[in-house]
């Protein structure tokens, strides 16, 4: 059985990178609240490593690890901008930041999943946990 997708191009905030990624008709966002992730306080969806592409500005890219080294995450070496990273919990698999893709993290996701990534599944005997939801309410005004 071949699963649909829908073709998204990307970019960081000042346009030196370009991407292009497949992702399914309604992917699932979520947070992390590991220390990295808390400081980009991103939306990222998931992807295999196969369906995203770089099609502009490969050399404006800086990768950044810590810790086990494992997890590569992404950044415009121009404007700073976060763009996607490969996943420690899953290395096959990026998270790419939904503000990249023109999308908005608060009105088109408004409930999100906050993953447990101070108490990694990887460092807990594989116990994947949720540290709460991030919820968007807007006002009437």
């Amino acid at each position: 059985m071949v699963s649909e997708t829908t073709s998204h191009a990307g970019s960081c905030h000042c346009g030196a990178v370009r991407f292009k990624v497949e992702l399914p008709p309604e992917p699932r966002a979520a947070r992390c609240d590991c220390s990295i992730c808390s400081m980009k306080g991103a939306v990222a969806v998931g992807a295999p490593l196969a369906a995203l592409e770089i099609t502009e500005g490969a050399d404006k890219l800086t990768c950044y690890r810590f810790n086990t080294g494992v997890a590569k995450h992404w950044f415009c070496s121009v404007c700073g901008s976060y763009t996607h990273h490969q996943r420690r919990a899953d290395p096959m698999t990026y998270g790419v930041n939904v503000a990249c893709l023109g999308l908005h993290p608060l009105h088109d996701f408004p409930d999100v999943p906050v993953l447990d990534g101070m108490n990694h599944s990887l460092d807990n005997g594989g116990r994947l946990r949720l540290a709460g939801r991030l919820r968007f309410e807007p006002t009437e005004d």
